[in-house]
């Protein structure tokens, strides 16, 4: 029923490259099925759709005789990086951020795409910040897209930059836990630390996973890869190396930093603990005068004299005097 839908179920955009005029069309959202297709050789189409949407996958099993495996790379909901090459295609899921209506988050989403022939398609569940200034940059210059792997090209590309500008905002936050931490003030960071260090963790495993499989889809045989895949892998696997180093020396930095507040939290807690422990060497002496006399025994020194009282404290700071000069000499004060 699904495929007798006039509309495109979960239709976010679509857009139709035009090669040979370096153009490109945006469809509109009511676009139905038989306005998805390319009637030039030269032309691609891009493909992006809402798993929102129920009707998605009956949708996918219907256009263009995609392959099983890929309709399954598109609709599931599994929450890890893949990447498939076979038969001169690419198909699996990327790692985005979610973005809000009004601002982008730190909130990790998950982008499924396919590259087949003269199509790309594209699946989320949640609005993602790199696939949207994608969209942008294919309204603003359409020319530099001369092929469905461009499009994943500059997916990919536009994820790095968001990588670079996280980094430049974790950065900041670290220089100002950084000046307080090596700073006068006794303030404990570790509340505005765990949730940086939390995020340049999970930065750096995704990155890394995104990494090593762009690796080993550069390593692939040229018979699985797609038409310019093989030099678009290179500059890809250059540019996601490059803000690999910036995750892990900020990933390094943070780990540092929790290791001082640790250090400065420990080395305040040895001086209280000193403190107390000097408190109760001095506070012990003149507790064992008072408790001895204390006792109702008979026969008590001073206990029938008027000056009972003033030998009791005179004894009293003489075994305070005493405890200072025993600490004294054993060098603990």
């Amino acid at each position: 029923m699904a495929l007798l839908t006039p509309s495109v179920p979960g239709l976010v955009w679509a857009y139709q490259f035009h090669g040979h005029s370096k153009t490109c069309r945006r469809l509109p959202t009511e676009a139905g099925r038989d306005d998805l297709a390319t009637p030039d050789s030269g032309d691609f189409l891009w493909l992006h759709l809402n798993l929102a949407d129920q009707r998605v996958p009956a949708f996918l099993e219907g256009f263009q005789d995609l392959d099983p495996a890929v309709v399954t790379a598109l609709t599931t909901h599994e929450t890890h990086a893949s990447m498939t090459l076979d038969d001169r295609m690419v198909y699996g899921t990327l790692v985005d951020f979610q973005r809000d209506f009004d601002a982008d988050t730190r909130d990790i989403g998950w982008l499924h795409f396919a590259v087949c022939g003269n199509l790309i398609i594209t699946t989320r569940l949640q609005p993602l910040r790199s696939i949207d200034r994608v969209r942008a940059a294919v309204e603003k210059n359409p020319a530099r897209f001369h092929q469905p792997i461009d499009v994943f090209e500059a997916i990919v590309a536009e994820f790095q930059r968001t990588l670079i500008s996280l980094v430049m905002e974790l950065t900041e936050e670290l220089n100002q836990i950084e000046d307080v931490v090596y700073g006068n003030d006794s303030r404990d960071e570790r509340r505005r630390l765990a949730p940086v260090r939390r995020v340049v963790v999970r930065l750096h495993r995704h990155l890394r996973t995104v990494l090593t499989l762009m690796r080993r889809a550069a390593a692939a045989d040229d018979d699985e890869m797609p038409a310019g895949f093989d030099d678009v892998a290179g500059r890809l696997t250059s540019r996601l190396e490059a803000v690999d180093h910036d995750v892990y020396a900020l990933q390094d930095r943070a780990r540092l930093l929790h290791e001082e507040i640790d250090s400065k939290l420990s080395s305040e807690t040895n001086r209280h603990l000193y403190i107390l422990s000097l408190m109760t060497a001095f506070l012990l002496p003149p507790s064992l005068v008072t408790g001895f006399f204390g006792m109702n025994t008979a026969a008590l020194p001073f206990a029938h004299t008027d000056s009972g009282t003033g030998w009791a404290f005179a004894f009293m700071l003489l075994s305070v005097g005493f405890a200072w000069w025993l600490l004294k000499r054993a060098g603990i004060l």
